[in-house]
C-alpha cells in the first residue's frame, strides 16, 4: 500500500475506534485506482462503482458482525435516493482529501468546515502549527473559532482568547519599536499565511472597529479607538478632536475599557501599554485635550500617563490656594489614583515613572496634611508652661516635623525624573515650614523656656523622666517586672516624630506591641553628653581634658568597647546593630545567654546628617533609620527570643531644606572668655558671657552632671539659630528646642495574646439589589470598622465573573479609612462589563480577591439582565 499511505493511516484509525461501516464518497474518483489495493485487517471492500447498492444493501445486512469500507467515485446521493441511508446513519464519513482528514484529526463535527480548511492550507501545511491548534479545537467549533485559534498560534499566544491574541499584537508593536503606522512582523506573518483578514474580522467583532469607506484598517487606526474610547469611557464625556475615533457602539465600547483594564494590569505586558499609550497621547495631543480638565472629570480615567500629571497639576494647585481647606476632596481622588495604573507600584509595577507618580501623590497628601494642620494652629502657638509645650509637642506639633520630612522625602523621588509638577508647592511647603512653623514654635517655646520660672532653671516637668534616669526610669523597673532579659537600642539623632513612625510600623504586626514614650533630653543635646546618660551610672562627670570627654561613673563613654565595659558592670554588653544582625539566629542567641541587658548601638541618621556632603539626605537616612530598627526589632524578637525592648536616642535634630543665611546665625562676640568647644548649635566652656541671642546654663542641671568641675558652662542658640556654618548648616542638634529634646524611648513587649495580633480591615458590598442591568454599573461599598494599629489597610480587586472567567474590567480600591464614621468609611466604583452576551437566569459573581496575596476574600452573587443596554 505504498500508494495510499496518506490516507490508510485514518481509515485504519477510524475501524480500530470500533466503527463498523465506514463510508468513503470520493467525488472526483481521485483515489479509485487506489481503493482495491486497500488492506485492513478483517475490513471488505465493497465498491458501489461495481455493486448495485441494493446488492450492497443485501450484504451488509446479511453479515452481521462484518466491517466494510463503502466506497464510491461520485457524489453522496441525496437522501431520497440512498438505498444505503440507514446503513450511512450508522455508519462514519470518510474523505482522503487533505481538509477532510483534517477535519476527522481535528475531532470537527462540522463536515461543511472543509472548504474553509482547504483556503488555510498554509497555516496547515506546517504539523508545528496544526499541532498547536489541534489542543483548542473543540467539536462544535465555527470557522470564525478556527480563524481565531490559527491566530492564537501565529501570535505565539498561550491561549486562543481574543484579548491574548491582541495582547501579543501589542507586544510586539512595541517591542519592534517602529511607528504605528508601520507594518509589523505580526502582520505580515498573518499575511504570509492568508489569515490577516481573519485578524480584521475578529478585532470588527471584537471592538468594533472598522476604517470607513476603502480605507484599510491599521494597528495605528485600532490603537487611537481603544485609547480614545477608553478614556471617553472614563471622564464620561467624548471631547470634539477624539468623537471619530471612539467606537459608538455601547457594547463594543465596554469591550474596549475592559480589554484595555486588562492590558494595563496584565504584569506581563503592561510594559507594552505604557509605550503604545505613550505614542497615541503624543500623536493625538491629549496634553491639550488635558488641559482645561480638573480633577474629578479625570478621577476614573486611566488611560494616559499624562492623566496623573494633569491630576497632580490640579489638586497641586488647590491645596496651594486652599491652605488646608476642603483637603477631603483631594484625598478621595488621591486614593482612587493611587488604586489606578500609573502611580500604584503594587500593580503597575515599580519602575521609575511610576515611583515618581506615587511619590508625588505621597506629597500632595503630605501637603494637606501639613497645611490642615497650619489652619488648626494659624493663630501660632501659645502655652500656659513648659510641661504643656512639651506634651503639644508629644501629641500634636511633632505632625508638623512629620509632615515636612514625609513632603520632602516624597518630592526626592520626583526630582530624577526632570518635572517641574511640585516646585511652587516645595517652595510653598518650605516657607510654610522653615518661615511660620519653626519661627512660631521658637518663639512660643522660648516663652517657658526663659525666665526665673522657665524650663531651663530647673529642666525638669512634672511626669517627664529626664534623659539621665532613663535606666532607672525605663530598664530596672522592666527586671522589677519579670523580664529576664532586656535589650536597648540606641539610635544616634532618632527624634520623636521618626519613633511616632516606627511604633505605628512595628503594631501593623503580630506578637508585638509597641507604645510612645518621651524624655527630657539633656541640654546639650549633643551625642556624647546624650549617650553617656543614658547608660547605667551613679555619676555623670565631664573630664578637665581638652575634649571634655563625659565619664560615667569615672568611666569614659566615647566608644563602643567603652559603653560595653559601662554595662558590663551590671551585667550587660554592647554591640553595634549591624554586628549583632550578622550573628544570625544560633550564634546572636549564645551571644546574648550570658547577659541580661544588651546595648545595641545604630547610626544612620547622624552620620549622614552631620556632614556638609550629605546632609541633603538627612530625610533619606531618617526613612532608612526607621527600616532598620524595624528589622532590628524583629530580629531581637524572632531570633533572639526578646521580649522586652526599648528603642530610643541620644538627641533629635533640626533641619531645614533651604540654605540658610546670616539672619540665621548668632554671632559669637569677639574674644568670649572660657570657650572650650565651640560647635555649630552649642558652645562649652566656663565662665562665658551671656549672649543676647542664646540661652545659657549648666550641665549640672541639665543633665545631672557632678557639680563644680564635673560640671560645664554651655551656650545654645535661641530658636532654630546657628553659631556657624562650618560643616553644613541645614542638619544640627545641641540646643533646646523640642525637635532635639523630645527624646523617644520606644516601649516593644512581645505578645502572644488576641490584641496584639493583627487583621485586614473587613470589607462588604452594600444594598440588596444583585441585579446589573447596563454595561456599566456602579458598586458601593462599606469598610467594617476603623484602620487602626492592630486593624490594617487592605487593596482589594473586583472584577465581575463567570465561574472564575473575568467578564468586566479589574479595578483596585484600597480600604484604610481610620474615620469612626460609618460615612467616611464608604467607597464606590463604577465596573464595565465586557461586551457579549449574558443568560439573565445564570449566576454570576462579583469577586473581590486580595491585591498583594490574590487571595479571595469574598464573592457576591450578581444576575445580568443587559436586555435594554446593548440595544444602542
Amino acid at each position: 500500500m505504498t500508494n495510499a499511505p496518506a490516507f490508510l493511516t485514518t481509515l485504519t484509525r477510524l475501524f480500530q475506534e470500533g466503527h463498523a461501516l465506514v463510508f468513503w464518497n470520493d467525488a472526483d474518483g481521485e483515489f479509485s485506482s487506489q481503493v482495491n489495493g486497500i488492506d485492513i485487517e478483517g475490513v471488505k471492500i465493497l465498491r458501489l462503482d461495481q455493486t448495485p447498492a441494493l446488492q450492497a444493501k443485501i450484504w451488509i445486512e446479511r453479515e452481521v458482525g462484518a466491517r466494510w469500507l463503502v466506497y464510491a467515485p461520485f457524489e453522496e446521493p441525496e437522501p431520497a435516493q440512498d438505498w444505503l441511508l440507514d446503513a450511512r446513519l450508522r455508519g462514519k464519513p470518510f474523505s482522503a482529501d487533505t481538509a477532510s482528514m483534517q477535519i476527522d484529526e481535528l475531532g470537527l463535527t462540522t463536515r461543511s468546515l472543509r472548504d474553509h480548511l482547504k483556503a488555510r492550507a498554509k497555516f496547515l501545511r506546517a504539523r508545528d502549527r496544526f499541532e498547536r491548534i489541534k489542543r483548542w479545537v473543540q467539536p462544535q467549533d465555527t470557522a470564525e473559532d478556527l480563524d481565531r485559534k490559527m491566530l492564537a498560534a501565529v501570535a505565539k499566544s498561550e491561549t486562543a482568547d481574543p484579548s491574548a491574541i491582541f495582547l501579543k499584537v501589542f507586544d510586539a508593536l512595541a517591542a519592534e519599536g517602529v511607528e504605528l503606522g508601520a507594518r509589523t512582523k505580526a502582520l505580515d506573518e498573518l499575511a504570509t499565511y492568508e489569515i490577516e483578514e481573519a485578524f480584521w474580522a475578529l478585532v470588527e467583532r471584537e471592538f468594533g472597529y472598522k476604517e470607513s469607506g476603502k480605507e484599510l484598517p491599521t494597528l495605528r487606526g485600532l490603537l487611537y479607538c481603544i485609547f480614545a474610547t477608553d478614556f471617553c469611557n472614563g471622564v464620561g464625556n467624548t471631547p470634539l478632536p477624539l468623537a471619530h475615533f471612539v467606537i459608538e457602539a455601547r457594547a463594543k465600547a465596554a469591550q474596549v475599557s475592559v480589554f484595555a483594564s486588562r492590558w494595563r494590569t496584565d504584569m506581563a505586558n503592561y510594559g507594552s501599554y505604557d509605550a503604545l499609550s505613550s505614542q497615541v497621547a503624543e500623536e493625538l495631543r491629549i496634553m491639550d485635550i488635558l488641559g482645561p480638565m480638573h480633577a474629578e472629570e479625570l478621577a476614573d480615567a486611566m488611560t494616559f500617563e499624562g492623566i496623573e500629571k494633569r491630576v497632580i497639576g490640579d489638586l497641586k494647585a488647590r491645596i496651594i490656594a486652599g491652605r488646608g481647606a476642603n483637603m477631603d476632596s483631594a484625598r478621595e481622588i488621591i486614593a482612587r489614583r493611587r488604586d489606578g495604573h500609573w502611580a500604584n507600584p503594587l500593580l503597575a509595577g515599580a519602575n521609575a515613572s511610576t515611583r515618581a507618580l506615587a511619590a508625588s501623590y505621597d506629597a500632595l497628601e503630605a501637603a494637606a496634611g501639613f497645611f490642615e494642620l497650619q489652619a488648626k494652629h494659624g493663630h501660632g502657638f501659645s502655652f500656659p508652661d513648659a510641661r504643656a509645650a512639651f506634651e503639644a509637642y508629644r501629641s500634636d506639633l511633632h505632625q508638623f516635623d512629620q509632615l515636612y520630612r514625609w513632603f520632602m522625602r516624597a518630592t526626592e523621588s520626583v526630582e530624577p525624573m526632570g518635572w517641574a509638577l511640585l516646585h511652587e508647592l516645595r517652595e510653598r511647603m518650605e516657607d510654610a515650614y522653615s518661615g511660620w512653623f519653626v519661627g512660631q514654635l521658637a518663639s512660643a517655646w522660648g516663652a517657658v523656656v526663659e525666665g526665673s520660672s522657665g524650663l531651663l532653671s530647673t529642666w525638669k516637668l512634672d511626669g517627664v523622666a529626664n534623659q539621665q534616669d532613663f535606666y532607672l526610669r525605663h530598664v530596672a523597673p522592666a527586671f522589677d517586672g519579670g523580664a529576664k532579659r532586656v535589650f536597648v537600642v540606641v539610635s544616634d539623632a532618632f527624634r520623636y516624630e521618626a519613633a511616632a513612625e516606627l511604633v505605628g510600623e512595628l503594631n501593623a504586626r503580630s506578637r508585638v506591641t509597641a507604645r510612645l514614650d518621651a524624655m527630657l533630653g539633656v541640654l546639650p543635646s549633643y551625642t556624647a553628653l546624650g549617650m553617656a546618660s543614658l547608660l547605667p551610672h551613679e555619676r555623670l562627670a565631664y573630664k578637665g581634658n581638652v575634649g571634655l570627654d563625659v565619664t560615667v561613673d569615672g568611666q569614659p563613654s566615647s566608644t563602643l568597647e567603652q559603653r560595653s565595659a559601662i554595662v558590663a558592670a551590671h551585667g550587660g554588653v554592647a554591640i553595634g546593630r549591624d554586628a549583632i544582625m550578622e550573628k544570625g539566629k544560633e550564634k546572636g542567641r549564645e551571644f546574648v545567654k550570658p547577659y541580661k541587658v544588651v546595648y545595641v548601638y545604630h547610626d544612620v541618621i547622624d552620620m549622614v546628617g552631620d556632614k556638609r556632603g550629605s546632609e541633603t539626605k538627612t530625610f533619606e537616612a531618617t526613612a532608612q533609620a526607621i527600616k532598620e530598627l524595624s528589622e532590628l526589632v524583629s530580629f531581637i524578637v524572632n531570633n533572639l527570643n526578646g521580649s522586652t525592648i526599648f528603642v530610643t536616642a541620644d538627641h533629635g535634630f533640626l533641619y531645614q531644606e533651604s540654605a540658610l543665611d546670616e539672619a540665621d546665625r548668632s554671632t559669637v562676640e569677639e574674644g568670649m572668655p572660657g570657650v572650650l568647644k565651640p560647635k555649630k548649635r552649642y558652645i562649652l566652656g566656663r565662665g562665658m558671657r551671656p549672649m543676647q541671642n542664646a540661652w545659657s546654663g549648666n550641665t549640672e542641671t541639665t543633665a545631672g552632671t557632678d557639680a563644680g568641675v564635673g560640671s560645664v558652662d554651655f551656650l545654645v542658640p535661641k530658636g532654630a539659630g546657628r553659631f556657624h556654618f562650618v560643616g553644613g548648616a541645614r542638619f544640627v542638634h545641641g540646643s533646646a528646642m523640642p525637635q532635639e529634646i523630645v527624646v523617644p524611648v520606644v516601649v516593644v513587649k512581645e505578645s502572644e495574646s488576641e490584641k496584639a495580633k493583627t487583621k485586614v480591615v473587613e470589607v462588604s458590598l452594600l444594598g440588596s439589589s444583585n441585579k446589573v442591568v447596563t454595561n456599566k454599573q456602579r458598586f458601593e461599598f462599606i469598610q467594617n470598622e476603623a484602620v487602626s494599629e492592630r486593624v490594617l489597610p487592605v487593596t482589594l480587586l473586583f472584577t465581575i465573573r463567570d465561574g472564575d472567567k473575568p467578564v468586566s474590567d479589574e479595578q483596585a480600591v484600597t480600604f484604610d479609612s481610620a474615620s469612626p464614621m460609618l460615612d467616611e468609611r464608604k467607597r464606590s466604583l463604577m465596573m464595565t462589563l465586557a461586551g457579549g452576551s449574558y443568560d439573565r437566569n445564570k449566576d454570576y459573581f462579583l469577586v473581590a480577591r486580595d491585591a498583594k496575596t490574590k487571595a479571595e476574600a469574598w464573592r457576591a452573587t450578581l444576575r445580568i439582565d443587559l436586555a435594554f443596554s446593548n440595544d444602542f
